[in-house]
């Protein structure tokens, strides 16, 4: 009679879109921290090549997350969008200063289309998604009012400006590009935050993404928060954007598992 009262345990069903959704994401992240190693083993030859490759996976394993739900078209259109946008606003970043400061790339990321590497709207895209699923869990799923689409809009970009905290730093030192001024955030200047979140905020508004799959898509944020904090700390020698990195895109990771959290218990 007891054990009829026991409910019994939910069985996960996992799809096969699941499988190869969550068997990406394992390759991006030993590729992630393969990079180490391979340094070490080859040089710095190696950095911008593997750069490169772990972006495509990162990017590849989110297209593999958003398509179930959004279909091809939609996804496929979401991703033009992103690229267009971010391209065109890197393209007139570095070319007048506006909306991120003074800088250039240098000819270390290749290809280029106009000077700027076709890696940047990949690691954009990337990045949003996951930045997207955070504001979907802080300010909800429902988006009815013009105020919760505002923030859903803020929120991402703010999400995705804190990894730029880690960023940054780390590609200007690898010598992806360089600022005509390096002075403010550990040789940033402080615009360059005014334009992600301006830039994040002008594609997520034109895109309008549709409600995501937030289980993966934080698995990916979350990773990206530790690999880039015990990596920029422990085999880059930058502890500074690590320790500040480390709290801000933290904090944003753990409000949202807090409101997970906090949900579920309802």
């Amino acid at each position: 009679m007891i054990s009829s009262f026991v409910p019994k345990p939910t069985r996960l069903h996992i799809t096969h879109q699941d499988r190869i959704s969550y068997g990406l994401i394992v390759l991006w992240i030993l590729s992630m921290i393969s990079l180490p190693i391979a340094r070490w083993i080859l040089g710095d030859s190696i950095i911008p090549i593997s750069v490169n490759l772990s972006a495509v996976l990162q990017a590849t394993a989110v297209i593999s997350i958003l398509l179930p739900q959004w279909g091809i078209k939609r996804t496929s259109i979401t991703f033009l969008l992103v690229a267009i946008i971010t391209w065109g606003a890197e393209l007139i970043g570095s070319t007048t200063g506006f909306p991120f400061g003074e800088y250039e790339y240098t000819a270390v990321l290749q290809p280029q289309i106009a000077h700027v590497p076709l890696l940047i709207p990949i690691a954009w895209f990337m990045m949003l998604a996951p930045s997207w699923a955070v504001a979907q869990v802080i300010i909800g799923k429902n988006r009815s009012t013009w105020l919760r689409r505002g923030l859903f809009i803020l929120v991402s970009a703010v999400a995705i400006t804190a990894w730029d905290l880690f960023l940054d730093p780390q590609m200007v030192n690898w010598g992806f590009w360089v600022w005509e001024n390096p002075y403010g955030y550990f040789g940033i200047p402080w615009i360059n935050y005014f334009g992600w979140i301006l830039t994040a905020a002008v594609v997520t508004l034109v895109t309008q993404p549709k409600t995501v799959r937030v289980a993966p898509l934080l698995v990916i944020y979350g990773t990206v928060w530790f690999l880039q904090s015990f990596g920029q700390f422990f085999f880059w020698n930058q502890p500074g954007p690590a320790i500040v990195g480390f709290f801000a895109m933290g904090s944003l990771l753990f409000l949202t598992l807090y409101k997970l959290n906090h949900r579920n218990k309802a």
